[in-house]
């Protein structure tokens, strides 16, 4: 049963202190909620759950890479047909519409794909893992240095706690431009829907400006623009650095093959990448903002697997199974829903698992400001509300 109280902002003298967090008791039932559930580490979960899968579901499964291949070719006929639209009739060119539809899914796929391989569960070598991930990850303005950092390194190591770069902010931290862009475009019971359309469409860049410019700029643990900032090291900064510069001229050659023809530009580059960063933000949203902090890694408590359509999970490699992923980062994702059947039989009081369209409405419905690690809170922190998925035990 997901509950999600809601509480007023009168503060009580009395607090409430779980993993060193002074916590107010205004969301008192909440927390003691969130203190009587015995956190499990995601260790201990692999404990009981690796010896009940096939040894085949830990072999690299290398035919996302032929589904990469025709993704990129699909990209690349839309960008040949892009530069022929300055000779089509006005009245005809709602026709490529469709077709940049299905170049955004493409952007999708890249990313999904080079996620699997960044996390070795589609090819051995690491060589030609880089590559591959290097070509589809430019696609999205991401250096795999900076991805496998931010991503493989500190997300999945701290999901959801304070050292995790993907969380949301603090309604404590400092209101600088990164926590103003959450404000203003993430899905929240404060966004405007014009803003949330466009934050759809840009919150990818945000987010991957945020960390590159934190990275190369400072290279601090003292940055107070991000949820929270990570440090890498010197040859690895040069490196991101490097990586972005080549990225920057994949896209300056993907403009000069469009001509540089704005009608191009608008519906063959601009448009698809848009839709493909707007799918992308939409699994990313779903994945931990409902959940609590903690500080323990317990992918059942910090991660959310999401019921979607089929035809969804058939082309984007399983990505809803995303509690199944934090558990089993390098597993063949074809056998998520295998894990997911042993988590409904081992832990079904525990999983997250929401249906895609109920896990959009709780976004939208809450706000998006963590005051304590079970309570989310709104900008002004005027109306506070437990985290959807703190559940009953």
């Amino acid at each position: 049963m997901l509950i999600v109280p809601s509480f007023g902002h009168d503060r009580l003298n009395r607090q409430t202190t779980i993993f060193g967090w002074i916590l107010p008791d205004d969301s008192f039932s909440a927390k003691k909620l969130y203190c009587q559930k015995l956190m499990i580490s995601q260790t201990e979960y692999v404990r009981v759950l690796r010896p009940l899968l096939p040894a085949a579901a830990f072999r690299p499964n290398s035919n996302k890479l032929f589904i990469l291949a025709i993704n990129l070719l699909i990209l690349l006929l839309g960008w040949s047909i892009a530069r022929q639209l300055n000779q089509w009739s006005i009245e005809w060119l709602w026709l490529y519409l469709p077709l940049a539809l299905v170049m955004g899914n493409s952007i999708i796929i890249c990313l999904f794909a080079s996620h699997d391989s960044m996390h070795g569960s589609t090819i051995k070598q690491p060589i030609w893992r880089y590559l591959i991930s290097f070509l589809a990850l430019s696609l999205l303005w991401m250096p795999p240095t900076l991805w496998k950092s931010v991503h493989n390194h500190k997300h999945h190591t701290e999901t959801n706690a304070i050292g995790d770069p993907d969380r949301s902010y603090l309604i404590q931290q400092k209101n600088t431009w990164g926590k103003w862009i959450q404000n203003l475009f993430v899905p929240s019971s404060e966004v405007n829907w014009l803003f949330l359309t466009l934050g759809m469409a840009t919150s990818w860049l945000v987010h991957t400006f945020r960390h590159l410019t934190s990275i190369l700029l400072f290279n601090r643990d003292d940055v107070e623009y991000v949820p929270a900032p990570v440090v890498v090291t010197p040859s690895k900064r040069r490196t991101i650095a490097i990586e972005l510069s080549i990225i920057a001229l994949i896209h300056l050659g993907i403009l000069a093959y469009l001509n540089f023809n704005p009608l191009a530009i608008l519906l063959g580059y601009l448009l698809p990448l848009s839709i493909g960063y707007a799918g992308v933000m939409f699994y990313i949203y779903t994945n931990h903002f409902l959940c609590p902090m903690n500080e323990v890694n317990d992918p059942l408590v910090n991660s959310v697997s999401l019921k979607m359509p089929k035809i969804f999970d058939l082309l984007h490699f399983n990505f809803s199974y995303h509690t199944e992923h934090h558990l089993f980062p390098s597993i063949n994702s074809d056998y998520y829903p295998l894990v997911q059947e042993l988590l409904l039989t081992h832990y079904p009081e525990r999983f997250n698992l929401i249906p895609v369209r109920e896990a959009w409405q709780l976004l939208m419905g809450t706000p998006r400001h963590y005051r304590d690690q079970v309570t989310l809170t709104d900008r002004l922190d005027l109306q506070s509300v437990a985290c959807p998925c703190v559940r009953e035990q």
